[in-house]
């Protein structure tokens, strides 16, 4: 108990000691512009200390316009991830303007996460429910099949983090979230990686008519 107690003190002292993470701008999004993202030159870092080295540098500017759909497709290690995180501000700059979304985002990481209630919760995520407009996002999530076999329905409690839950399960409850939102710009961080290859091609064919109107980045594998 003793040992527990200081490895959570030595966490959490660890924790105070970050530097505070500044919170990204906001950009409406506006009638007049066409773009949807602006990405800018500039060199980004998880760590800055006296050895500073980029984790990822930008070298040339790039628009993305309002409705288009882009993939970026790299090897393992590459940096798709990190470009992603530059673009949300999660990486530190350490030169240029950084770069700027315009209107709402929402955001599918490689690594799913999801919060300890049911389905219902996780999708909503404290959204007013749209029954219509909730039922399609199942659907083109395929998740409408997994609440079939549930004795709750979308009622459903996942466990804690989602512990009752399939790796493919948590991964279509996070799209479902993203899409519910119903944001101006969505970025996928290799979205069907850890779903089989027949619900695989049922998201890449219909999860996209929802957004269909909306920006989207999309980063995946290429080898």
């Amino acid at each position: 108990m003793i040992a527990q107690t200081k490895v959570s003190m030595d966490r959490i002292q660890l924790l105070i000691q970050e530097e505070d993470q500044k919170k990204p701008a906001t950009y409406p999004t506006s009638k007049s512009s066409e773009v949807a993202i602006d990405i800018k030159v500039g060199e980004y870092a998880w760590t800055c200390d006296e050895n500073l080295k980029s984790t990822i540098k930008i070298a040339e500017r790039m628009k993305i316009m309002k409705g288009y759909k882009v993939a970026v497709c790299g090897s393992v290690g590459s940096g798709k991830s990190s470009l992603l995180s530059s673009i949300l501000g999660e990486i530190p700059g350490i030169s240029g303007t950084g770069s700027k979304v315009y209107g709402s985002k929402a955001y599918v990481p490689q690594s799913a996460w999801i919060q300890t209630g049911t389905i219902r919760d996780n999708v909503l995520f404290g959204k007013e429910i749209n029954k219509a407009f909730y039922e399609d996002v199942l659907e083109a999530c395929a998740l409408d099949r997994d609440i079939q076999l549930w004795s709750n329905g979308d009622l459903s409690v996942v466990g804690e983090r989602g512990m009752n839950l399939s790796g493919g399960q948590k991964q279509k409850i996070q799209l479902a979230r993203a899409i519910y939102s119903d944001s101006d710009v969505y970025f996928l961080d290799d979205p069907f990686s850890v779903v089989d290859a027949h619900t695989g091609a049922h998201l890449r064919l219909s999860f996209m008519s929802p957004i269909s109107w909306s920006s989207w980045m999309l980063l995946t594998l290429f080898w």
